[in-house]
Parts: structure tokens; C-alpha cells; sequence
């Protein structure tokens, strides 16, 4: 089984956990940029954060055999705070870079204006950089927070197979479907979904444009979570091409659009993109 980690923080996690993911099949990961946990407090902050996520971090995933690469963003929580808004006047300097393969998290955590006006500035520059974008939804009051997200983004003109939508769940993944835009879950012990909430989600709305991650921030969480999602589809009747597409190919297509992704034969890159009808479509428009 190769799995790529479409969202997991790696900047929360140990060397160790590098270690199993390498043995239990992680190849390749994205690791957005997020909320650290506490406020942070100035612009400077921010760019010694995203300075990592370019620099370290990619080093430290090479030592175990594991392609680094990241998103960046101001994440919805600090859009909120003004001593943060001029990490939008800087993220043209980092989006420019190599390894950087989609603008995110962004999106919704209180739904405030002020989150508003960061989103929409923030898909501006997903379409000026031509870069995927990942969306975070809010973990309160969900359905209405992704219903608002989807008509942002319509709202936007940005081409809907350049989105995923993440940290959806049973409530939200048909609306999400019905928009053209990828569907994200993020699998954790106790909260959000599991696997095999994701097995039945993957029974009824099938493996296309769905990304399946492990997120593992700072709380209970387990970077492992992916590798056992493939386990619970091929216990539940899945294919190992069905877990393939949902663990490996379909990140790679989806991020794959940034042209920035770097895998240990990049003609992966090259053919999961020609073989998917959803994107040639996409680049085609």
C-alpha cells in the first residue's frame, strides 16, 4: 500500500512518527499551514513558521525516505486577528516557491467579515498564482459553513476542480459532490470521522475526488490514520486499486495541478494527471 498524506502537520509530530509512516507505506505528504495552538503575535511569526515548512521540515521528512511538501496561507482562526493581517502582503513571496503546491488552510472558523475578506483574498491569489487551493471548514455550525464556503468559492470564478473542500462529513460531503469540488476527510481516533464512517461514506459516493488524510495536529491524533482507512476498505470489499486511487493516485492529481509536486518518479505526477478526465477537463477550461 503507498499512501500520500494529503494534510497532516508534521511540524506537530515526532521523528518517530516519521518512522511509521515510512514503514506502514507514506510516501509523500502535504503539510498546510495552520493554527500553532496559542496566538501568534506578529507578521514575523508567521514567516519563521512558513520559513520551516519550506526549509526544515522537508529536510527532516527526507531523513526517513518521505517527500515534504506544504500549503500556505493565513489560516480562518488568525484571519481574525488584526496583528495578522499583514501576512497577506508576504504570502506572494512564499507562493512563489518551489514545493509550495496549493494556497491553504483557508476558509471558515467563525464566519466572521473578517474571515470573509481574508477567503476571498486568498482564492485572488490561488487563481493569480494558478495554485489548488485547500479549505478548511468550521468545526461549529458545519453545514451552514460549508454551504457559505461553496458559494465563496462560485462567487470567486475559481474552477472547482482546483478546490478541495476538507473535514467534511456525512452532513456536508453531498453538497461538496454536487459542487465539482474534491472532497476532504481527516481521520482521527475519536472526532471528526473514522474509517469506518469513511468506508461507508466511499460505499455510497465512490472513490473519485475524494483525499483522505490523517491531519495529526497538536491534538489526539494519529498520523496512521490513512493507512488504516486503506485497511478498512480492503476489509469492507474495496479493490487495492480502489485504496490506491483514494490514498495515492487521487492527491496526486488533485495537487499535481500546481505542476510543483516532486515524487520519487515524477512520471507518476505526469500520467495520474493525463489519466484523469476530471482535470484534463479542468486545465482544458
Amino acid at each position: 500500500m503507498r499512501i500520500f498524506d494529503p494534510h497532516i502537520h508534521m511540524t506537530s509530530r515526532t521523528t518517530d512518527d516519521y518512522a511509521a509512516m515510512r514503514a506502514h507505506g507514506v510516501r509523500a505528504l502535504v503539510e498546510p499551514a495552520f493554527w500553532l495552538g496559542q496566538p501568534r503575535t506578529n507578521v514575523g511569526s508567521f514567516t519563521d513558521y512558513f520559513d520551516s515548512l519550506i526549509g526544515w521540515e522537508p529536510f527532516r521528512a527526507s531523513q526517513f525516505g518521505i517527500r515534504h511538501h506544504c500549503t500556505i496561507a493565513l489560516n480562518p482562526k488568525e484571519a481574525n486577528d488584526p496583528r495578522c493581517r499583514g501576512v497577506l502582503e508576504v504570502l506572494p513571496r512564499y507562493l512563489a516557491k518551489d514545493g509550495v503546491v496549493a494556497v491553504g488552510e483557508v476558509g471558515y472558523d467563525s464566519m466572521t467579515p473578517e474571515e470573509d475578506e481574508v477567503f476571498a483574498a486568498q482564492l485572488e491569489l490561488a487563481q493569480r498564482f494558478e495554485l489548488p487551493v485547500l479549505v478548511h471548514t468550521p468545526h461549529r455550525d458545519k453545514a451552514i459553513g460549508t454551504a457559505r464556503t461553496l458559494d465563496v468559492v462560485r462567487e470567486s470564478g475559481l474552477d472547482p476542480a482546483m478546490v478541495v473542500v476538507d473535514h467534511l462529513n456525512e452532513v456536508t460531503v453531498g453538497a461538496v459532490a454536487d459542487s465539482g469540488c474534491w472532497l476532504g476527510f481527516s481521520i482521527y481516533p475519536d472526532t471528526k470521522m473514522d474509517p469506518d464512517r469513511m468506508v461507508a461514506i466511499l460505499t455510497e459516493h465512490g472513490t473519485e475526488r475524494v483525499l483522505v488524510n490523517s491531519a495529526a495536529d497538536w491534538g489526539k491524533s494519529d498520523p496512521l490514520r490513512t493507512y488504516a482507512t486503506g485497511q478498512a476498505m480492503l476489509a469492507a470489499g474495496f479493490t487495492d486499486d480502489d485504496v490506491d486511487q483514494v490514498l495515492w493516485r487521487n492527491p496526486v492529481a488533485f495537487y499535481g495541478q500546481s505542476g510543483r509536486l516532486v515524487l520519487e518518479d515524477d512520471s507518476e505526477v505526469a500520467e495520474t494527471f493525463e489519466g484523469n478526465s476530471i482535470l484534463r477537463g479542468a486545465r482544458a477550461s
